[in-house]
C-alpha cells in the first residue's frame, strides 16, 4: 500500500516553538532515559535564538509525576519513567536550553504536550496560528504532540534535525509517517530562514 497523496498546507505567520521533553531525564547520559546528542542540543539552541530574535512564542514540556497513580499504565510499560519525580533535577529543562521568564514549561504525565495541560489555552493567549515541534523522542512524545497539534487544527512543522530517538530507524520511520499524514517535516535551516530571512543565523555560527 502506497502513501496517500498529500496537499499543500499554508503555514502561519505567528508560529510557536514547542520544545518537547528536553529535560535532564532525557538529555543527560547518566539517566536511564537519556541522552540527547550534542547535535540535537545545538539545533534546538539555534531555533531558540531565532524565535527569541523574531520574537515569537516559545514553550517547553516536561514529564513530571507527583504520585504513583499518575499515568500508571504508561509507567508500567516504561518503568524508567519513575525517575521523573517532581522536585528532582531530572524534570528540569536542560540548562543549555534554559527557558526565559516568559517561556512556560508545561508539566505533563503522558506523551502529548496537549493532554491534561494548559498548552492549548496558552497558544490561544499568544494568538498562535501554527506550531513548530522539536525534542525527544521522535517516535514518542514528539509524535504525540504533533498529532494532537493537528487535532487542534494547527498547521504543524516538525524539525527533523532538532528531534532524536533512541533508534535511528524509528526516527526515520516516524518522520516519514508524520510527513505522510500530520505535518510538514523541515530542517532547522529551513525554519530559521522562514522566521528571519534578513537576519539568518548561519550554520557557521554553531561550529
Amino acid at each position: 500500500m502506497s502513501d496517500l497523496a498529500t496537499g499543500s498546507v499554508a503555514f502561519g505567520q505567528r508560529p510557536a516553538l514547542i520544545i518537547v521533553d528536553m529535560t535532564n531525564g532525557f538529555t543527560q547520559h547518566d539517566s536511564p532515559l537519556g541522552g540527547a546528542s550534542a547535535a540535537t542540543i545545538e539545533t534546538n539552541q539555534r531555533l531558540l535564538d531565532a524565535f527569541r530574535l523574531a520574537p515569537l512564542p516559545v514553550c517547553f514540556t516536561s514529564v513530571v509525576y507527583d504520585n504513583d497513580s499518575e499515568a500508571s499504565v504508561f509507567r508500567a510499560h516504561l518503568p524508567d519513567l519513575n525517575l521523573l519525580q517532581r522536585g528532582t533535577h531530572w524534570v528540569d529543562v536542560d540548562p543549555r536550553l534554559e527557558p526565559l521568564s516568559n517561556e512556560p514549561v508545561f508539566d505533563k504525565t503522558g506523551p502529548s504536550g496537549f493532554f491534561g495541560t494548559h498548552l492549548k489555552a496558552w497558544l490561544d493567549e499568544q494568538q498562535v496560528d501554527s506550531i513548530i515541534v522539536t525534542g525527544l523522542t521522535t517516535s514518542g512524545c514528539v509524535r504525540a504532540t504533533v498529532v494532537d497539534g493537528l487535532h487542534h487544527n494547527y498547521p504543524v512543522w516538525v524539525v527533523e534535525d532538532a528531534c532524536e530517538d533512541r533508534n535511528l530507524e524509528a526516527h526515520k520511520a516516524n518522520l516519514h509517517d508524520m510527513a505522510a499524514k500530520y505535518a510538514s517535516v523541515k530542517s532547522t535551516q529551513e525554519v530559521v530562514e522562514y522566521l528571519a530571512p534578513s537576519a539568518e543565523l548561519s550554520d557557521a555560527d554553531y561550529v
